[in-house]
């Protein structure tokens, strides 16, 4: 492992500020900007330093983008969204290369201004000529802009540039920030240019501003329902996730295909079903640990923990034909240890031929394998062809509104007194029988619950899944995770040993 720690410090050595959750508020977005070019030529390293983050994996091997990862740029005051994608290559067919180029010319198709990145230290290629033909083609604005120029070796670079005819190049360091404000300088007009086109239309740009205004005056549940619901998907290589996110929106937004391992970055997608803001967020698959050797699928690996980490609910997608392998239960309790709230998708269902006979399967090592979250919901469906699909957001709206759960003191307290009335605590190791004096909710996101006793002696974990059961069959909480914390309360006329 000491070589992924070596990497993580390169990764950390980039002048990015490493935030993973995203900034609060609102940004003005004015306008769309696509970063294309070859691969390896530093566009996911430009596109951190402009969103300010490391969002997307940044390696020195040839095409470790593979989808369009969408951010919200920033230079100074100027404020837009923008587009990192997979390197362009000049190949046609039903290849990979292929289709990462479709999903290229897609983001170029939804751009307002496009930046060609080439590298400095190589100069023009012939890939790089004829995408700067292809782009004069495509009745976009471009802005030409050479990468790696913090030494002198690409002093022959940018003097070749100008030989593609759209520009005058930009001499950019995405690693070291030079070239910047240059930068600014050229996005500038599209900015003022999108101020005015919203100035001729004040109405709905102030209805949008209001919908994200925080008065202070809200109360939790209303923050939470204007704000955009997390939900990541997950599960194993080529379990159907890109297809599932694809169908939900509609469009063929991520890369699909045969081929295992196909999404490496973690890509979020902002997104609206029946009037609720979803933040959706597709994975690279998750293999055995002691399979992913690959210094990409490590960093891929990395990067969907960290997805699951700030998701609010998480859908694990399986394979109706191989369902509930040893994997997928690692990533289900993986998913339950950070305290989301998940959803089983079995995927494929159209191929099942005995289906009473694999459902009953399935909930037996749920039930046995995954007794901390005993009810899980399990929705079937197909991502293919649509079939089934349609239960999935309910589903995870009904999950989501349990996993922020509130429960009163005085009705938590009244059943605590039931259940140690039915069943009273151990005995503890010093003969006498441990106590509990009362409970309270502390949080929700998920439910955590604090019991508190007169004793430091912690109860049994037995007990405490007695209670845990407890509190989910009465208190209608099956199906996602909680906690139980105890604490000792301190007697106030003890001796206070003066």
């Amino acid at each position: 492992m000491a070589q992924y720690f070596s990497l993580q410090t390169t990764l950390n050595s980039l002048h990015i500020a490493d935030a993973d959750q995203p900034k609060p508020g609102k940004l003005d977005m004015t306008f769309t900007l696509a970063v294309i070019g070859r691969p390896n030529v530093g566009k996911s390293t430009l596109f951190n330093r402009l969103v300010g983050r490391r969002l997307a994996i940044v390696d020195d091997t040839p095409g470790v983008t593979r989808d369009r990862r969408e951010g919200e740029g920033v230079i100074s005051d100027l404020k837009f969204n923008i587009f990192d994608t997979a390197g362009l290559e000049d190949i046609i067919g039903d290849s990979i290369e292929s289709r990462m180029r479709q999903q290229t010319e897609h983001a170029v198709g939804d751009a307002d201004v496009v930046l060609l990145l080439i590298d400095g230290r190589a100069g023009v290629t012939p890939t790089d000529s004829h995408f700067a033909n292809w782009l004069r083609t495509q009745n976009i604005p471009i802005i030409l802009g050479v990468n790696k120029c913090e030494g002198r070796q690409s002093e022959a670079g940018i003097l070749e540039a100008y030989s593609l005819g759209i520009g005058e190049p930009i001499a950019i360091s995405a690693e070291h920030g030079l070239g910047i404000d240059e930068l600014y300088d050229a996005l500038l007009q599209f900015h003022e240019s999108a101020l005015a086109e919203a100035a001729r239309a004040p109405d709905l740009a102030q209805d949008d501003d209001e919908v994200f205004v925080d008065s202070g005056e809200e109360d939790d549940d209303d923050v939470i329902a204007a704000q955009p619901l997390q939900l990541a998907i997950v599960g194993r290589p080529n379990a159907g996730k890109s297809t599932l996110v694809n169908r939900l929106l509609g469009e063929e937004r991520m890369l699909t295909g045969p081929e295992a391992g196909i999404t490496r970055d973690a890509i979020a997608t902002p997104w609206e079903w029946e009037g609720r803001k979803i933040k959706l967020v597709d994975t690279a698959g998750l293999r055995k640990q002691a399979r992913v050797q690959e210094k990409l699928e490590y960093l891929a690996v990395n990067d969907t923990f960290r997805a699951i980490k700030y998701a609010q609910v998480v859908v694990l997608v399986l394979d109706a034909d191989q369902t509930l392998e040893k994997q997928d239960l690692t990533i289900a309790r993986k998913v339950v240890e950070e305290g989301r709230a998940l959803i089983i998708a079995i995927n494929k269902w159209d191929a099942v031929k005995h289906r009473n006979e694999t459902m009953e399967k399935i909930t037996d090592r749920l039930q046995t394998s995954l007794q901390q979250i005993r009810g899980v919901r399990v929705v079937t469906m197909s991502a293919l062809t649509g079939r089934g699909v349609d239960k999935l957001l309910p589903t995870v709206f009904e999950v989501f509104d349990l996993w922020n759960t509130r429960v009163s003191t005085g009705a938590l307290n009244r059943w605590l007194s039931r259940m140690l009335e039915s069943h009273p605590p151990p005995m503890g190791s010093h003969g006498k029988r441990l106590s509990v004096r009362y409970a309270t909710q502390a949080k929700t996101r998920p439910p955590t619950f604090y019991l508190f006793s007169s004793t430091a002696v912690k109860l049994p974990e037995s007990y405490l899944r007695y209670l845990a059961n407890g509190i989910r069959e009465d208190f209608g909480l099956d199906g996602i995770p909680l906690r139980i914390v105890t604490r000792s309360g301190k007697n106030p006329y003890a001796k206070s040993g003066r």
